[in-house]
């Protein structure tokens, strides 16, 4: 039986990312080995996206991939707190439909979308 969800982040400055992961977001974390830190990251949920299709008369695709998001409860909130402690955020803050989001740079790994779903969640069943 599968038990939890193994997420992997690649980072050119793995060292910064983990630091970021582990000071900032305060997730906590164990160290399997040397400082290889594996962090506890709350409830998760996966959504299974298409990688074409039409929206409004207009054809899209995209190519296959994963991808990470990290979710909130009040995003304008969780901007603000994280601001504070330091963090970037590339865009501002918008709605795209099934939810509020922006996006942040993880030190060492690159921008990840934070969000406020709109959609009824899975995290939490």
């Amino acid at each position: 039986m599968i038990t939890a969800i193994h997420t992997l982040v690649y980072a050119d400055d793995a060292d910064t990312a983990r630091a970021f992961f582990r000071d900032v977001l305060a997730w906590p974390c164990v160290d399997s080995r040397g400082g290889w830190l594996i962090f506890k990251s709350g409830p998760s949920e996966l959504g299974v996206h298409p990688t074409s299709g039409d929206h409004a008369g207009e054809a899209w695709s995209t190519p296959q991939r994963h991808e990470i998001t990290l979710m909130c409860d009040d995003i304008a909130g969780t901007v603000a707190e994280l601001t504070a402690k330091g963090v970037r955020f590339t865009r501002e803050i918008r709605d795209d439909g099934f939810g509020m989001t922006t996006s942040m740079l993880v030190p060492g790994a690159g921008e990840m979308m934070l969000y406020e779903p709109k959609h009824p969640t899975a995290y939490d069943l």
